[in-house]
């Protein structure tokens, strides 16, 4: 089972997303048998946000003056899911995700739900720092998403 600590610093969240915990609860239960833990208790963060903060985060974590998507802390680097587990921290920016500002609700959440699974996987052990672990992770990613959006439709 998976529990999510949702947390947001960008009030323009609200406006697009009224139940921030039971949408990515939602989210993480239409996630593949794999990534559902079933009998072990694993945790994460999730903090919503904007542009501001996470070049904030990605200049003092990543020596990156610039503002991103979304970034991934793992909480280790070699990924053990024991009974209980905390995976680490995931933080998205609303300025990234509301791009275009005239794309509708649906759109902004599949984007958002894309985006959360890049960040979820990244907690769970992927990167794509070599050609091949990116290729690995898109395609995760893919299966993960398609899994996702066949079971929220």
């Amino acid at each position: 089972m998976i529990n999510i600590n949702v947390f947001s610093n960008e009030k323009a969240w609200s406006k697009r997303l009224r139940k921030k915990e039971l949408f990515f609860d939602k989210v993480c239960k239409a996630f593949p048998k794999k990534y559902k833990f079933f009998n072990k208790k694993v945790s994460f963060t999730l903090l919503l946000s904007n542009n501001k903060s996470i070049k904030k985060l990605n200049k003092n974590f990543r020596n990156k003056n610039k503002s991103t998507d979304i970034l991934s802390f793992p909480f280790s680097e070699k990924i053990k899911i024991l009974k209980e587990s905390y995976l680490g921290d995931i933080i998205i920016s609303y300025n990234f995700i509301d791009k275009p500002k005239s794309q509708d609700l649906k759109f902004f959440k599949k984007k958002l739900i894309k985006i959360f699974i890049h960040g979820f996987l990244h907690l769970v052990g992927f990167n794509h720092i070599k050609d091949r672990d990116y290729k690995k992770m898109l395609k995760e990613e893919d299966q993960i998403y398609k899994s996702v959006i066949s079971k929220l439709n």
